[in-house]
């Protein structure tokens, strides 16, 4: 599997966590909302990939929202949930 699928199964079955309060902060900042992130994580493509965080590999997941191109960064944690570390619009 994919990836991109593995994100999307994890947030669709509700296996994700936050960095709080990094994460909300950062939505509010750019007035995005948590309908936007599932968005972009739906219909969104990985387009960067970071490897060298001895935490593990984060993905930064884009796609276009109401005219927007949004950004999620996301990571597998070792307990197999998907960790939503940060959102910011692409300019």
């Amino acid at each position: 599997m994919a990836i991109i699928d593995t994100i999307r199964k994890k947030l669709v079955n509700k296996e994700y966590e936050f960095t709080i309060p990094h994460f909300f902060e950062e939505m509010a900042n750019d007035n995005i909302t948590f309908t936007d992130i599932e968005k972009v994580i739906a219909i969104g493509k990985i387009r960067k990939k970071f490897t060298r965080d001895p935490r593990g590999t984060r993905y930064e997941v884009v796609g276009n929202i109401d005219n927007r191109k949004i950004a999620v960064i996301c990571r597998i944690k070792s307990t197999g949930n998907l960790l939503l570390i940060t959102t910011y619009i692409l300019e």
